[in-house]
């Protein structure tokens, strides 16, 4: 956190016991003062000095980790939900690439990240020495800005640089677009701070104070980071393409962390202001209806009750003939594939809003790219707008959302449908909670069966590649930054693949409500044409597993409760009303619940 005078808990000179302290400490200090809150650290040989210098720092929370993999993706967790980063710390070797695929989801989703590796020093590399890999650049494009830091010695020159690089790496981390930065850090042992006569001489900093203390107050350099705004003439064009659509829909898409609410987060604002609000006010001004991702930040909130804000598209959009004038898009890709197919087959202006430019339209059918920040664009093209569209288009639209959830209601038979789950975990979730779903099919069920409340509703979701790895343990980071309750929403496999994740639950103090919808293997594939060839199709594509997780619960000491579908209700309520963390586990037969996913569809479709 930044301090008031960064001076005062500088060491004296004298109490440097060596090169690797002075420089650890440099750091860590210096990012602290740069806003840095949070570590995730893996234990190891080569990164001692970083570990001593973060466990010693009061202004720095420290979470440890035994395993990598999970750290990164609880410190992904921390991001997504703050829009802040935290810090991931490990040794050398192939630790650090256990941290990749956090880092590759954190670039895809534009999630804040500082990853600091150790590693070897320069003459050890290429030699074979033990524990010794090339991290040069190690994660590739993946990463906003690497740096290779130069090995530790008491300089002026040199710690004003390390100073310098940490106020860069915070700055490049949430720069626009936010995402994963990497510092490799070569240490020369002794590692521990152990006493090195002459290692730091005593006049190691000729006198120089913002070497060895940094500025007398805040950070070394102040960062002042700002996104684009449209100019008055481009605002005016954009507002003349309302004005002259007839008829238009906003799509809300999965958002980035800068532009989540900042509602219940630990520490403060997360940045962008509340673009839901803005993105509400837009709809009004024009008469556009909003189709609002479940990870959008908009389909939950106070604005639903007063805004069109529209959930149920995925599973009514094949009977609803749809095709406006105008789109405008904020946000990533939608989760629903129904929509995305219905706008590539539109003939409409589309418009997409990114604050970073770059092109998130996998079905390349935008018009217009608009390089701006999405909540200050809406709301400045709201005031802009003197002609609002047909309301009838919204209008038809509102009434279609609102016979969907009634029509569903009456259709589902929820002891078979794994989307019924999904109902309740929104219906019933505390206001405010944060709820975290895992991909495969409970995202997508989230996007059909979710549906619009009022209630401040954080729901996030690793969609940037969207694997199932890291689930729980990004699900538990991103509860770590919050006193809102968690729901945590997850697969069978996605549990198994992560079940390291749930030591967080006590070393890192985080409880949690986690939904485990067990239906024995890879159900989604049920939705592919794979599906009809069998075999490879069991053993090789849906590969059940007959594993039975209820021993995790004296594993991690949580509370483990396995029901029957038409018991889940009672059970969600009373775990999320209990101490501590329950997992709830509901067993589902995949193929029965992918043909009465279809039978609702059609069913509720031909209705409509």
């Amino acid at each position: 956190m930044t301090g008031d005078d960064s001076g005062d808990d500088a060491r004296p000179d004298a109490e440097y016991p060596n090169r690797n302290t002075l420089c650890a400490e440099t750091l860590v200090d210096e990012l602290a003062e740069g806003g840095l809150s949070a570590v995730c650290i893996a234990p190891g040989s080569r990164s001692t000095p970083l570990t001593v210098a973060f466990a010693n720092h009061d202004d720095v929370q420290v979470f440890s980790h035994l395993d990598e993999r999970s750290a990164a993706f609880f410190a992904l967790g921390r991001g997504r939900r703050t829009g802040e980063p935290t810090a991931l710390v490990c040794t050398s070797g192939t630790a650090a690439a256990n941290f990749h695929p956090a880092v590759i989801e954190a670039s895809q989703a534009r999630v804040p990240l500082l990853v600091l590796t150790a590693d070897r020093p320069p003459e050890l590399r290429d030699s074979g020495a033990n524990q010794t890999i090339d991290q040069e650049k190690l994660y590739g494009d993946s990463v906003r800005w690497y740096r290779d830091l130069p090995e530790p010695e008491p300089t002026p020159r040199k710690l004003r640089r390390l100073r310098t690089d940490a106020a860069r790496a915070l700055a490049e981390s949430e720069g626009t677009p936010m995402g994963p930065v990497h510092l490799n850090c070569p240490f020369r042992k002794p590692l521990e701070p152990v006493d090195v006569p002459g290692d730091v001489p005593a006049d190691w900093d000729e006198g120089d104070t913002r070497a060895s203390a940094g500025r007398e107050s805040g950070p070394y350099v102040a960062r002042r980071q700002g996104r684009p705004t449209l100019s008055d003439g481009d605002l005016t064009a954009l507002a003349r393409a309302v004005d002259d659509a007839a008829t238009g829909l906003i799509l809300a898409g999965p958002a980035d962390p800068a532009d989540l609410t900042d509602a219940g987060v630990a520490g403060g604002a997360t940045g962008a202001g509340d673009t839901a609000a803005a993105i509400a006010s837009l709809a009004h001004e024009t008469n556009f209806p909003i189709l609002a991702d479940p990870l959008s930040g908009v389909r939950f909130g106070p604005h639903v009750g007063d805004a069109p804000v529209l959930g149920g598209y995925d599973g009514y959009l094949p009977a609803q003939d749809i095709d406006p004038d105008l789109v405008l898009r904020f946000g990533a890709s939608m989760t629903s594939k129904p929509v995305r197919k219905a706008l590539a087959d539109s003939d409409a202006r589309q418009v997409l809003v990114d604050p970073a430019g770059e092109w998130r339209d996998a079905e390349f059918v935008c018009s217009d790219l608009v390089v701006a920040d999405p909540g200050e664009t809406a709301r400045a093209l709201a005031g802009a707008v003197e002609s609002p569209g047909d309301p009838a288009f919204r209008d038809d639209l509102v009434d279609t959302e609102s016979r969907y959830w009634s029509l569903l209601s009456d259709e589902m038979d929820r002891d078979a449908l794994e989307g019924a789950v999904l109902e309740t975990v929104f219906a019933a979730a505390p206001d405010p909670a944060t709820v975290f779903v895992s991909n495969s099919m409970p995202i997508r069920d989230a996007d059909r069966f979710g549906r619009p409340r009022e209630a401040a509703l954080t729901v996030l979701a690793n969609r940037g590649a969207s694997g199932i790895d890291g689930v729980l343990s990004t699900g538990l980071g991103a509860g770590s930054a919050t006193d809102d309750d968690l729901v945590v929403v997850t697969g069978d496999l996605a549990y198994y693949h992560d079940m390291n994740g749930l030591l967080a639950l006590a070393r890192c103090g985080v409880d949690a409500t986690i939904v485990c919808l067990n239906n024995d293997g890879g159900g989604i594939f049920h939705l592919l044409p794979i599906e009809a060839f069998d075999p490879p199709f069991t053993e090789q594509f849906k590969t059940p597993h007959g594993l039975d997780f209820e021993p995790t619960g004296d594993l991690y000491d949580l509370d483990f409760r396995r029901v029957a579908p038409g018991e889940f209700a009672s059970a969600y309520t009373d775990a999320l009303g209990s101490d501590g963390t329950t997992v709830v586990e509901v067993d589902f037969d995949a193929e029965t619940s992918h043909r009465e996913r279809e039978r609702v569809r059609d069913a509720v479709v031909a209705q409509l």
